[in-house]
């Protein structure tokens, strides 16, 4: 009997994986003032994002950018990801507004909310955004097109495709924005639309990857023109593709011309409320090549392993006076701008007072407005082993390479912790906290299991499985 219930417990436990990660949708603040956003997010737990319907419309506010951030936790050798993707909701004017309750369906999965009342308050003094108008290039080529009809004219447009980095040249792994924009002024909007788009920006996407950098993409799944001011004029941009991408080696980063497809409509010479005034064609728009040359970095000897990137640190411990064989935390904390992924572990110095083990990590990263910022954390149990006072500055110090300043820079502890009491080797092993898995060993049973134990539950299995079947034949003969 006891074999069976194993057996049934082992069967229970490997279903236990396919049941789906949880998908949450959470809600901006209430009241705001009218120059903030009020977001809508949802959020996935150790998924990936594949498709999500749109943000719901909310009455009195109208939809902005949109950005997605990524947090990272290891704990215990067990790696959690969370996944937030959030729409940004620009208030129109002061007021009470409600959100109805809606729903949205991520990735297969129907997600609920029960929407809320949402107070705009009057404007807060607050600096104004200001954002950056791209040095714009672009080539047009219009090809020839048979005579249409009379009665219809091809007009000039004003739009154009271009590809746009914030630097020309970079350090080996510093990261540099690259953006797809088709910009179209703003009295031409009856003139040109999108043509089979989904099929065009997947070959544009493949030709504008760079097989020798690491990129972080933007996350959007709808096209929302922003109004911009070119040379004084109004355009509509659309932002068609946005990441940023750090070289891992001294490869320029080679942007080819890509070309679009658009419609562009011929307009009727003499308009009639009773006949079409627009006529459908082709247009193919091209862009201009991008090159963002790599330099190395300055000789170091680390600097072929040295992450690139503007970082502060962060540090906090759990306890400032511990005694000795009595374990306390140590958070090593990397915050700024730059290639997260690329921050190896800090590797403490060996010390004969204090003992460190690997740490848990978690890394937190948000993708905004073109920039990938975050940051990533060390929580180290440490273990003194000799009374004294100790400068962590001396065990830990982690080198990175600034390219603001084209120089390296290390970032190493403050923080002091006074060890009291006497060493006690005996104490050594039972004093250390293990972590929570190590605390529930006192409630967990400590009988043996075989180790012939599968083949003892295979044996009871095919003995069932023969008691059934001499039952049903005898069963059928019977019968």
């Amino acid at each position: 009997m006891r074999a069976f219930v194993l057996f049934l417990l082992l069967c229970f436990a490997l279903a236990l994986p396919s049941w789906a990660q949880p998908v949450s949708v959470e809600l901006g603040k209430s009241p705001l003032p009218i120059n903030q956003y009020f977001t809508v997010s949802i959020k996935l737990q150790d998924q990936q994002l594949k498709d999500y319907t749109p943000f719901p419309e909310i009455e009195g506010f109208k939809k902005s950018n949109k950005y997605s951030s990524t947090k990272t936790i290891i704990t215990g050798g067990n790696t959690t990801t969370i996944l937030t993707i959030t729409q940004n909701y620009a208030a129109l004017d002061e007021g009470t507004y409600e959100l109805e309750p809606f729903s949205m369906k991520v990735n297969g999965q129907t997600v609920q909310s029960s929407g809320m009342e949402i107070t705009v308050l009057p404007m807060q003094a607050d600096a104004p955004l200001h954002s950056a108008v791209p040095d714009l290039i672009g080539a047009e080529t219009e090809p020839a097109t048979p005579e249409e009809e009379p009665e219809f004219i091809d007009k000039d447009d004003n739009a154009f495709l271009t590809v746009y980095t914030n630097k020309k040249e970079v350090f080996v792994g510093e990261g540099v924005k690259v953006a797809l924009y088709f910009y179209l002024a703003e009295e031409d909007q009856r003139l040109l639309d999108f043509y089979d788009f989904a099929n065009q920006i997947t070959g544009i996407l493949r030709q504008l990857k760079q097989p020798n950098a690491w990129e972080e993409a933007f996350d959007f799944t709808e096209i929302v023109p922003e109004n911009v001011v070119v040379q004084g004029e109004p355009y509509l941009r659309f932002k068609l593709y946005e990441a940023v991408l750090y070289p891992i080696n001294q490869e320029p980063l080679h942007f080819p011309a890509l070309q679009l497809k658009m419609i562009k409509y011929k307009v009727a010479k003499n308009p009639s409320l009773l006949a079409e005034d627009r006529q459908e064609g082709y247009k193919t728009f091209f862009s201009r090549e991008r090159t963002v040359e790599v330099k190395p970095l300055p000789p170091h000897p680390l600097r072929d392993v040295v992450a690139v990137g503007n970082y502060r640190l962060h540090e906090s411990l759990s306890k400032k006076r511990v005694p000795v064989n009595k374990s306390f935390s140590y958070l090593f904390q990397v915050e700024g701008e730059g290639n997260l992924a690329a921050i190896m572990t800090p590797s403490p110095n060996v010390s004969p007072g204090l003992e460190f083990y690997p740490p848990d990590v978690r890394q937190d990263v948000t993708r905004r407005a073109g920039r990938v910022v975050g940051s990533k954390s060390f929580s180290y149990t440490v273990l003194p082993r000799e009374p004294g006072k100790y400068d962590l500055g001396e065990s830990l110090q982690w080198i990175y390479f600034n390219p603001a300043t084209a120089a390296y820079d290390t970032l190493r502890p403050k923080l002091q912790v006074q060890v009291t009491g006497v060493r006690d080797s005996d104490a050594l092993v039972l004093s250390r906290d293990l972590g929570s898995f190590y605390n529930i060993i006192e409630n967990e049973s400590n009988n043996l299991v075989e180790l012939d134990l599968f083949d003892e539950i295979k044996r009871y299995a095919n003995i069932i499985l023969l008691v059934l079947l001499l039952v049903s034949g005898f069963v059928f003969l019977k019968k």
